[in-house]
């Protein structure tokens, strides 16, 4: 069973090269500026830009907006050697490696402050 996650970014092309290039999404299709569909195993991950139905204020009048907490997780087998790659093109970072019970984790942004888990299982 493939999960979607949709995560709303300010500039389709930034998020979309991000997760082609820095994390090996393969984009599966594109509408232009206002959305693309990448694939990673059972992952779809949708890129909703401002000119997305998904990017439309609420009847309340809230407008969907990028960043926040919750996240998806990509498993490295190598973390500490991704965490380099990924700083040396800047990328951010909201902390530094840290350990747990089940492995190693650290939180890195997409271009849009989109956080993404990325993972070392022990």
């Amino acid at each position: 069973m493939a999960v979607t996650v949709r995560y709303l970014v300010h500039d389709v092309e930034a998020a979309l090269a991000f997760y082609r290039d820095a994390l090996g999404f393969q984009v599966a299709q594109q509408f232009g500026p206002a959305m693309a569909i990448l694939r990673q195993g059972d992952l779809n991950l949708w890129l909703a830009g401002p000119a997305a139905s998904a990017a439309r204020p609420m009847p309340d009048g809230r407008t969907p907006s990028p960043g926040g907490w919750n996240r998806f997780v990509v498993e490295t087998s190598d973390l500490e050697t991704l965490v380099a790659t990924l700083r040396n093109q800047g990328v951010a970072f909201r902390n530094d490696i840290v350990t747990g019970p089940g492995g190693s984790q650290i939180l890195v942004e997409d271009p849009s402050g989109n956080v993404v888990e990325l993972f070392q299982p022990r």
